[in-house]
């Protein structure tokens, strides 16, 4: 079953993603967060150091998805990934999901044991409206 990392620039933040994703997967998943750039979580940022820690928290052979709030988090997911071996690197997927609702939607499907490809399919989508029949 795959894991998912959530990484934002607030550690207060990724603390209350971890948590509503969490409520959809159970203890099924595992959640890591990487937020902020201090230990008492008031300075906004992102680490690459805490992102890998975050990563090799919850790791498994089945993948870990990432999903970051902004553009710089991004970069710091990508550095952390440079700097884990190849076997855990090839197993990790930056998503472009939106944060939240991708979040959330991704501890489901993961839960459900889809795999890495899938879940992270469902989450890019997770703001997609769907189309009525017959509307084009």
């Amino acid at each position: 079953m795959i894991s998912l990392v959530i990484v934002s620039h607030s550690a207060k933040l990724a603390a209350g993603v971890h948590e509503l994703a969490a409520q959809m997967a159970g203890d099924q998943v595992g959640i890591s967060q990487a937020g902020g750039l201090s230990d008492d979580g008031e300075q906004l940022g992102t680490d690459a150091f805490r992102i890998r820690s975050a990563i090799e928290e919850v790791w498994c052979e089945d993948g870990v998805l990432l999903l970051m709030d902004l553009g710089s988090s991004v970069m710091s997911a990508e550095m952390a990934l440079e700097m884990l071996p190849e076997q855990q690197r090839q197993n990790c997927l930056l998503s472009n999901a939106p944060l939240v609702e991708g979040a959330i939607v991704a501890a489901l499907h993961a839960s459900l044991g889809e795999p890495l490809q899938a879940v992270n399919a469902v989450a890019e989508a997770a703001l997609s409206t769907p189309k009525l029949a017959g509307t084009g």
